[in-house]
């Protein structure tokens, strides 16, 4: 099964796409985007969504999205101005309330369910593209077949049967053909390399350090500031419609109130939606450049924090830090000795081989308590944000000096380290300057050592 096919809790874009459909769904139900009207009844392709979602993220996700479609069809048959047979879908005008509830959303519902299912069993067969043809194709049949059983059923008066839905005309074929070339299309785009990327980018997002709550504040006032003006807007074309029929005199009675008032309703719900699509456009593209801008602050030799990003991090973290407690940390600098003399000798390609090694050795011993950053060809740089004692800090400082100390066979790699221990918050130029001050001790007592510089906490 597909990671798309869970509930998700880590899938942002999965998420958004869902929302997205969602609000498709919502838009093509309200408005003529997902009805072609034929009497005696409403012939609709409002549940592309539905199809979409199925075969995109899965069962449960399709079964919401049918549910919403269902209801929004109980919803607009319950105007006055609808035909009689599509009155049985509200539970206000059929005289059966349960069985108009069941339906307008429990076949919705069920159909969902089902192509979901249906999508889902084919998903590991030879062939799945043709799979995905054949079951769009067939859609728009199975859900005549479940809502004309349903009808056939609780509404037996109306003369409608199962067999109803297999009358094949013209317009069937082209319901089919809709259904087949949009949903393949989607899921070619769906599984390009470009959304992939978009997807992968997004996704990982939450560990961008430059990503701001504040940015989605934004987004969600945006949307806030946006409904209220759709609110205002309907407020005024319907005062504006009552004003211009009362001209023409026409006397507006409650059922024409009441139809105005789900229409206004209606319109609202629609603008909401484009809203909804929108914002979560512009909140997933903002995602991905600045995601995008984070994994080019990475280093990309050795996948951890580039200089810039690192810096970053060392002055949020001094924003951050509980200045009351006079919390205390550590900052280091970590210089491989003799780095030259190991490209010159071994080639380049070694050379990086042993960066690599220094860098995860570095993220193992000391960064589960901070970060590490690459801030030059080989000097390495770690900001340990907790509270250590300095006994501790020398016995992984040589757990680190051990480790490297066979990456090469014939040579010792050794590494010159200088460490000050500071009390948050501290600008971090003087961090630097203080540790680099620390690190020309270590190189002056020899190299393949460190030298500590512990805060007096007797001051």
């Amino acid at each position: 099964m597909k990671t798309t096919k869970k509930l998700w809790n880590d899938y942002c874009f999965e998420r958004y796409a869902f929302c997205i459909l969602i609000a498709i769904e919502l838009l093509m139900s309200f408005t003529y985007l997902g009805y072609i009207h034929i009497p005696p009844i409403s012939v609709t392709i409002a549940y592309l969504p539905i199809l979409v979602a199925g075969c995109l993220f899965g069962p449960i996700q399709s079964s919401i999205i049918g549910c919403i479609f269902g209801m929004a069809s109980m919803y607009k048959a319950s105007a006055y101005y609808v035909m009689p047979s599509d009155a049985i879908f509200s539970p206000f005008f059929s005289g059966s309330p349960v069985s108009s509830i069941f339906l307008s959303i429990g076949t919705r519902t069920i159909f969902g369910f089902l192509i979901g299912i249906a999508f889902l069993f084919v998903e590991k067969r030879k062939h799945y593209r043709i799979w995905i043809g054949v079951l769009s194709a067939i859609a728009p049949k199975m859900h005549s077949f479940i809502v004309y059983t349903t009808m056939g059923i609780l509404f037996p008066q109306l003369g409608y049967h199962y067999y109803s839905a297999f009358h094949w005309k013209l317009d069937d074929t082209i319901f089919a053909m809709i259904c087949v070339i949009t949903v393949e299309l989607l899921y070619v785009i769906y599984q390009s390399d470009a959304i992939q990327n978009m997807k992968s980018y997004i996704n990982q997002s939450i560990e961008n350090p430059y990503s701001s709550r504040k940015m989605n504040l934004l987004f969600i006032s945006f949307e806030f500031f946006m409904l209220c003006m759709a609110i205002f807007s309907a407020i005024y074309f319907s005062e504006r419609g009552y004003y211009m029929l009362k001209w023409h005199g026409v006397v507006v009675s409650n059922k024409i109130s009441v139809d105005i008032l789900l229409l206004q309703i209606q319109f609202l719900i629609s603008l909401f939606a484009l809203n909804i699509i929108s914002v979560i456009f512009l909140l997933s593209l903002y995602k991905y450049m600045s995601y995008k801008e984070y994994k080019g602050e990475m280093d990309e030799l050795t996948g951890i924090m580039g200089r810039r990003m690192f810096l970053y991090h060392c002055e949020k973290a001094q924003k951050v830090s509980n200045t009351e407690l006079k919390q205390t940390g550590w900052f280091l600098f970590v210089d491989v000795d003799y780095f030259k003399i190991i490209n010159d000798t071994f080639g380049h390609t070694v050379g990086d081989v042993v960066l690599k090694e220094i860098a995860m050795k570095l993220q193992d011993i000391l960064g589960e308590d901070g970060k590490v950053g690459r801030i030059g060809g080989d000097e390495f740089a770690v900001i340990i944000e907790k509270s250590i004692s300095e006994q501790e800090l020398k016995q992984r400082l040589q757990q680190f000096l051990d480790s490297i100390s066979n990456i090469l066979s014939g040579r010792k790699v050794s590494c010159s380290i200088g460490a000050y221990q500071f009390t948050f918050p501290q600008d971090v130029k003087h961090l630097l300057t203080e540790t680099d001050e620390v690190l020309y001790k270590a190189k002056e007592n020899g190299r393949a050592c460190y030298v500590i510089k512990a805060y007096d906490t007797k001051k």
